[in-house]
């Protein structure tokens, strides 16, 4: 017997937000989920590139020997894809996108991951994460900072620390895990996992088939008020009769089913450029063909949408520019490490000049007035009596408390100015004679120079 997959998937709004910034793909070799983010930066935008970009590894499936290697080039495309649509509207930087999949091998799962989509498994009644969260609160627990109980409540739970932006390259968590009978993989946005507990979850999942257990996860989110878009997808792995000897691919026995953000036509209007898959659950109101597509090599079909909307995908009048080559986007990939390595190189550079320069100012000494020259008293200062783009370069060290007016007034005068010391000893060292000639200034008869001595 062979295995194959059963899946169903549902995307929902929820009962907060304004729009879908959510995608979702199910296929018979792939299982994808995608939550955008930029509100008006059109997160709906990145998830959906997301979804359509890697979901044409179910029609175009790569070698079974380098599955890991597309998948991973497959999360570049998405940025370079998501940094095309930015060139083309400033606006829209800022967007972003995670991205959770499972690409069927037949007796194994391969998985790609970036951000804090999920992915579970339910063996044998047990539930597991499979993925890890690329935030900021899993950072503390696996620090051994929270608790997994507290990083649910956390003021920042929502804090990425790896996502899909266009600006920065992000390398994505791969791995390969075995396939069996029986098993149940869950993929889902954080809608779901903030609201609904790893227990209920469990408990959800262990009965009832693909179609009827998505909906009530999304049913029992909807009941907690969904405060944010929710996106599901189920697949079970079932027995299936062995394929004939010559049949080597993934039997494409049903349909894919596309949802949230990817899945809508105003999206999709707004990515010209960009090849959607397929979707079995059609809009009513399109044509009976797809409209043709000119140019590039042949992708994933097209969704039927009314051909008299259709925005043609070439050139910037329509606000889309064109589509890069792989060696323009491999040139783009060298010049943005470039550019970052450069960036690193300044920094380094100025972070050594600032230390240097601190270690610098930390060796100045000098001994000055404490408040106004008339009531003002003698202190040591580490630093030099300047100020740069009005901060001081100088901090107080210790005060004597030796009032300046007791001193003769050619002393006075130099505490004005500021007198230069070696070090910490060599001003204290002026300190005490300071002292010794203020005292000698309140003898009977106080020597010539002293406030009060004969004129």
């Amino acid at each position: 017997m062979a295995l194959e997959l059963r899946y169903a998937a549902r995307s929902d709004v929820g009962l907060v937000r304004e729009g879908n910034e959510d995608s979702g793909y199910a296929g018979p070799g792939l299982l994808l989920v995608a939550d955008g983010m930029g509100g008006h930066a059109a997160g709906e935008l990145a998830s959906a590139i997301a979804v359509a970009t890697v979901a044409d590894l179910d029609v175009h499936p790569p070698a079974p020997t380098d599955v890991l290697g597309a998948l991973a080039d497959s999360v570049t495309d998405v940025g370079d894809a998501i940094a095309d649509v930015i060139d083309t509207d400033e606006d829209l930087r800022g967007m972003g996108t995670t991205i959770t999949g499972l690409y069927w091998l037949g007796q194994r799962i391969a998985i790609v991951h970036v951000g804090d989509s999920r992915a579970y498994l339910l063996r044998e009644g047990e539930l597991s994460q499979i993925t890890h969260d690329h935030t900021y609160v899993q950072t503390l627990v696996d620090a051994g900072r929270i608790t997994e109980e507290e990083a649910t409540v956390h003021p920042r739970r929502s804090l990425l620390m790896r996502a899909l932006d266009g600006m920065t390259p992000v390398e994505a968590d791969l791995s390969v895990r075995e396939a069996r009978a029986g098993d149940r993989y869950m993929l889902c946005t954080d809608g779901l996992s903030g609201v609904v507990s790893s227990d209920e979850i469990a408990s959800l999942l262990g009965s009832g088939e693909p179609t009827g257990t998505v909906t009530r996860l999304v049913d029992l989110t909807l009941e907690r008020g969904a405060p944010d878009n929710v996106t599901v997808v189920v697949a079970d792995v079932v027995e299936v009769p062995d394929a004939a000897p010559e049949v080597v691919e993934v039997q494409r026995t049903f349909e894919p089913v596309v949802v949230g953000a990817a899945g809508e036509p105003r999206v999709r209007l707004r990515l010209p450029s960009v090849r959607f898959p397929d979707d079995a659950q059609p809009d009513p109101d399109r044509p009976e063909e797809p409209p043709p597509f000119e140019g590039g090599p042949p992708t994933a079909p097209q969704p039927l949408i009314d051909a008299d909307i259709i925005v043609p995908a070439s050139g910037p009048e329509n606000g889309v520019g064109p589509v890069r080559t792989p060696e323009e986007r491999s040139r783009r990939r060298r010049l943005w490490a470039t550019v970052a390595a450069i960036a690193v190189g300044v920094v380094i550079v100025i972070a050594a000049a600032f230390s240097i320069a601190l270690s610098w100012l930390n060796s100045q000494w000098y001994v000055a007035v404490n408040g106004s020259a008339g009531t003002g008293t003698v202190a040591v200062y580490q630093g030099i009596q300047a100020t740069l783009l009005g901060y001081p370069l100088s901090s107080m060290w210790s005060d004597s408390g030796l009032r300046v007016g007791t001193l003769p007034f050619f002393d006075q005068e130099l505490v004005s100015k500021g007198i230069p010391a070696a070090d910490e000893a060599d001003a204290q060292r002026i300190v005490s004679e300071l002292t010794s000639r203020a005292q000698e200034c309140t003898s009977i008869i106080p020597p010539a120079g002293c406030p009060g001595a004969p004129a």
